[in-house]
């Protein structure tokens, strides 16, 4: 009997020790002050629960995986030959992000035919290198229309790096890739979860799309290598997505940024022979083109801050366009001050998404906005995974970050501030056609449902 009380005397001393250790180190995190009263409760009241998930979703910039990931500090490669006079450009260079770079060409890809066109054709162009980093790279037909692309390309000797993020691509095996090993290319998988689960991994997901082709010319947005995203025909089943191709001297923070993630994921540098491609004199616009990542290896919260900066400095408009709205709280406030600024807010979001929680949060967030004169669409003919944010003419956000906690602080995320007036208008004529196929406005919610609602939202910031 005396083993059995030391013993527990023991367990109990150690789980004090555990809880104290966990504790400090979830308040030493940058949260919000709801998210850290969510993991403090679960853990002190829910510790068989608690303790093995935080160990599992682990901290934020802290993690010791993540800590062993270069931090990103982009250098300004290009010397701007013209300055922005953009106030987000200048605040994000306080964040050490290069100013933005002029004579750049940027295309909108706004369906799934244009993208898969621009994706094979440059693919088809290359002659040295083939970059690709994507969330999700599927074994269904446009992946296996692309792969023999990639083994030809390889087999001539074109230098061909894949890099998979190790949950979307999770049910895409090795074996799948063989041919294009074979033919001298390169798989790698950003953090695999399945061995180590217990190694905050399960949240570090590398949520960057990228096409990058002779350090030249680049397709980045929103876009996965899957048949819902992209194909040679249209379909009823294809998500509306966003994606563009970028070619100037902004491409060259694409291809360090890709160089930082595959020497992180494969062990292995990749030369730094990228040249700084020359401005584009054909340009009738000169684009101010500004790539901002963001994510664990990045300082500070560069792109969310001069997101809710630009959210305050709001006079005129507002147009937001996710696949999923779960805000934290400093955003929604900053989303309800403008309404009743007078900004015309707006905010555009599928009917249903591919993710039942996210449905379900966003509720309650939408109706605040709504009754502080904020306009709400629903996307009614399926699926809409595009992100782009409008604010006033100063700027249009394209690229991989969703309006959501997971996608704002914990994923590997890539932008850009495009500052030039034409795309501006071109992602303003093409909200306005995804408003034309959009309902308006939020139902009021029972009490159940808003019982229900506040319960999930309450979770949120754990996820």
């Amino acid at each position: 009997m005396g083993l059995f009380w030391t013993e527990t005397h023991i367990v109990m001393i150690l789980g004090l020790i555990l809880g104290l250790m966990l504790t400090s180190h979830i308040i030493l995190q940058k949260r919000s002050s709801s998210g850290t009263m969510a993991w403090l409760l679960v853990i002190i009241f829910l510790p068989y629960i608690g303790v093995p998930l935080y160990f599992m979703l682990g901290g934020r910039k802290m993690r010791r995986r993540a800590s062993q990931k270069n931090i990103i500090g982009l250098e300004q490669v290009v010397e701007p030959v013209e300055k922005s006079e953009n106030p987000t450009d200048h605040l994000l260079q306080t964040y050490n992000i290069p100013a933005a770079a002029a004579g750049n060409d940027i295309k909108l890809c706004t369906t799934g035919e244009d993208i898969y066109k621009s994706f094979i054709e440059l693919i088809e162009s290359a002659t040295k290198s083939i970059y690709i980093s994507t969330y999700v790279y599927a074994k269904d037909d446009i992946g296996k229309d692309i792969l023999p692309r990639l083994v030809s390309k390889a087999s001539k000797g074109v230098e061909v790096k894949l890099l998979l993020d190790g949950v979307g691509s999770l049910h895409t095996h090795h074996r799948f890739f063989r041919s294009l090993i074979k033919a001298g290319g390169q798989i790698s998988y950003f953090m695999p979860v399945l061995h180590r689960p217990f190694r905050g991994r399960a949240n570090l997901r590398n949520h960057r799309k990228i096409l990058l082709v002779d350090g030249q010319k680049v397709i980045a947005g929103g876009t996965n290598i899957a048949t819902e995203y992209m194909g040679p025909t249209p379909s009823s089943k294809r998500w509306h997505d966003l994606s563009f191709v970028l070619e100037g001297p902004a491409v060259v923070y694409y291809a360090k940024i890709f160089a930082w993630d595959w020497e992180f994921a494969s062990g292995k540098k990749l030369t730094d022979d990228s040249k700084v491609p020359s401005h584009n004199s054909n340009t009738k616009e000169r684009s101010f083109i500004q790539v901002v990542p963001s994510g664990p290896d990045v300082p500070n919260d560069a792109l969310y801050d001069s997101l809710l900066s630009g959210i305050y400095t709001s006079q005129e408009r507002l147009w937001i366009v996710t696949p999923y709205f779960v805000p934290d709280e400093p955003l929604v406030q900053a989303l309800i001050l403008a309404c009743r600024r007078g900004v015309d807010v707006r905010i555009i979001i599928p009917k249903k998404s591919n993710h039942l929680l996210a449905d379900i949060v966003r509720g309650e967030y939408l109706r605040e906005i709504q009754r502080a004169g904020g306009k709400i669409f629903f996307y009614t003919k399926g699926m809409m995974h595009a992100k782009v944010l409008l604010i006033d003419n100063q700027f249009a956000l394209l690229g991989s970050v969703n309006i959501d906690i997971r996608s704002l602080f914990l994923n590997y995320e890539i932008a850009v501030f495009v500052y030039n007036q034409s795309t501006i208008n071109q992602s303003e004529e093409w909200i306005n056609k995804l408003l034309l196929s959009s309902q308006e406005g939020i139902a009021q919610a029972s009490l159940v449902r808003r019982l229900f609602e506040g319960t999930v939202r309450i979770l949120t910031p754990l996820l």
